[in-house]
C-alpha cells in the first residue's frame, strides 16, 4: 500500500502535471527497491487504461514497450534516478506511437534526419593530422621509429616511456556526435565529450608542471604526482590539481565555463586580471565552481555530480535545464542542427535523461513531441521547432 500523499503525486506524474517539487518527492521515493515495483505497476496500469481508451495498434506498442522495458531492465543498476523518469517516457511514447499508427499519422513520409558523419583527427608536432577511426588498432611512431601511442578502439594510450628533453605537442579534436578518451603519459585518463579539443605533450618534462589546453568538455582522472601539479588551461580559467577527478566544460561561445569535482581537491583562477591579491577558489567534492567569462568572476555551488559526469557512460541527464540549453546539447552530441522558433519555449524548464548511445535523435525528438506537446519539422536535415 502506498499513501494517499504519493498516490496523488503518481497520478500527477501520468497527467504530465508535476512540479520540479513533486518530482524531487517522487525520485526519493522511487530509491526504495519495493516502490520501484509499485511504480512498475502503476505504469502498466496506465498502459492498460490508455490503450482501452485509444485502441492502438496493439501489436506495434507491445513491441515498442517491451523493447523499452528490457533495455530498461539491462541498464538498471545504473542508476535509480534515470530508470524512474524512463519508464513514464516509455509509457507515454509507446502508447503515442500506437495512437498515430491508428490514426495513419505515420503513412505520411517525412523528411528523414542524417546526421553528418565527421572524422576524429589527431594534429601532431609536425603539423601532420591524422584520421582516427574508432575501430582502430594501430601505432603512431616518430622520426626515429620509436611508438608514441598506442590506439586500442575508441581510446589512444601514450607511451610513458619516451624519451624527449623538450615539450612536444599533439591536438586530439573530437567532432559532434562522437566521444573519445585518452590515456597520457602519465597515466592521467582523460574521456572527451563530443565537440572538444584537447592540446597535450606526448611526454610531460620532469621539473615543469603538467600543463594541457581544453576547448569543450572533458573528464579528468589525474594520476597523483605532488611534484608535478597538472594545470588545465580553459580559456580564461586556470584549473590546478594533484590528483583528482573532476569534470571540465569549457565550449568556445559559451557565457560560462564551469568544474565540477567528483574526488579530491581543485583550485580555479582567472588566467586574466588575476592581481597578486587575489586568492584562488578551492572546490570541495560535490561541488560545482562556474566561472563568468564576462565578469571574470567564480561562484560556487554544492550539486549532484552524476548529473554532470554521465555523459562518460553515454548518458545525458538534463535537470531543470532551461530547453535553449538542452537544444545546445543535444546539437553537440548528435551532430544536428535545431532551429528554435519558439522564443517562449527557450527559457522552460525540463527534466529528462536520454541513453545517446541507445537512442537516436528522432527518439528523442519524438519523447519532447509526445510529453511535452514540443511540435517540430525536419526540413532540409534541420530540425525546425514551431
Amino acid at each position: 500500500m502506498i499513501s494517499p500523499e504519493i498516490e496523488k503525486l503518481l497520478i500527477k506524474f501520468f497527467n504530465q502535471s508535476t512540479t520540479n517539487e513533486d518530482l524531487d518527492l517522487l525520485n526519493h521515493w522511487i530509491k526504495n527497491p519495493k516502490n520501484q515495483s509499485i511504480f512498475k505497476d502503476y505504469v502498466k496500469t496506465h498502459y492498460v487504461i490508455t490503450l482501452g481508451m485509444n485502441n492502438p495498434s496493439l501489436d506495434k506498442t507491445k513491441e515498442c514497450l517491451l523493447k523499452e522495458i528490457k533495455k530498461e531492465k539491462n541498464l538498471f543498476h545504473r542508476s535509480q534516478f534515470r530508470v524512474f523518469y524512463k519508464y513514464a517516457a516509455i509509457a507515454i511514447l509507446c502508447l503515442g506511437i500506437g495512437y498515430l499508427l491508428q490514426k495513419n499519422s505515420l503513412d505520411t513520409k517525412e523528411e528523414a534526419l542524417t546526421p553528418e558523419e565527421r572524422t576524429i583527427t589527431l594534429k601532431l608536432e609536425n603539423g601532420d593530422t591524422q584520421i582516427i577511426s574508432e575501430d582502430g588498432d594501430t601505432n603512431i611512431v616518430d622520426v626515429s621509429g620509436t611508438i608514441i601511442m598506442q590506439q586500442q578502439g575508441t581510446q589512444l594510450v601514450y607511451n610513458k616511456n619516451i624519451s624527449t628533453e623538450k615539450l612536444k605537442y599533439n591536438t586530439l579534436t573530437i567532432p559532434y556526435g562522437k566521444r573519445f578518451d585518452i590515456i597520457l603519459s602519465d597515466g592521467t585518463h582523460v574521456f572527451l565529450n563530443s565537440g572538444s579539443s584537447i592540446k597535450y605533450p606526448i611526454k610531460f618534462i620532469p621539473g615543469n608542471p603538467r600543463k594541457v589546453f581544453l576547448e569543450g568538455e572533458a573528464f579528468f582522472d589525474v594520476t597523483k604526482d605532488e611534484k608535478h601539479p597538472f594545470l588545465i588551461e580553459a580559456q580564461s580559467l586556470d584549473v590546478k590539481v594533484l590528483g583528482t577527478k573532476f569534470n571540465v566544460t569549457t565550449y568556445p561561445g559559451d557565457s560560462e565555463t564551469e568544474v565540477v569535482l567528483v574526488e579530491g581537491s581543485v583550485s580555479l583562477s582567472s588566467s586574466e586580471n588575476k592581481s597578486d591579491g587575489e586568492q584562488d577558489v578551492i572546490l570541495k567534492p560535490g561541488f560545482k565552481g562556474t566561472f563568468d567569462n564576462v565578469e571574470q568572476t567564480i561562484s560556487t555551488q554544492n550539486v549532484n555530480t552524476s548529473i554532470y559526469t554521465s555523459w562518460v557512460e553515454g548518458i545525458i541527464v538534463f535537470r531543470n535545464v532551461p530547453f535553449e540549453d538542452i537544444i545546445k546539447k543535444l546539437e553537440r552530441q548528435y551532430n544536428v542542427t535545431i532551429i528554435n522558433n519558439n522564443r517562449d519555449l527557450a527559457k522552460e524548464a525540463f527534466n529528462a535523461s536520454f541513453e545517446i548511445d541507445r537512442e537516436t535523435i528522432d527518439e528523442v525528438l519524438h519523447y519532447f513531441n509526445k510529453v511535452h506537446q514540443i511540435k517540430y519539422k525536419i526540413i532540409n536535415n534541420k530540425v525546425i521547432i514551431e
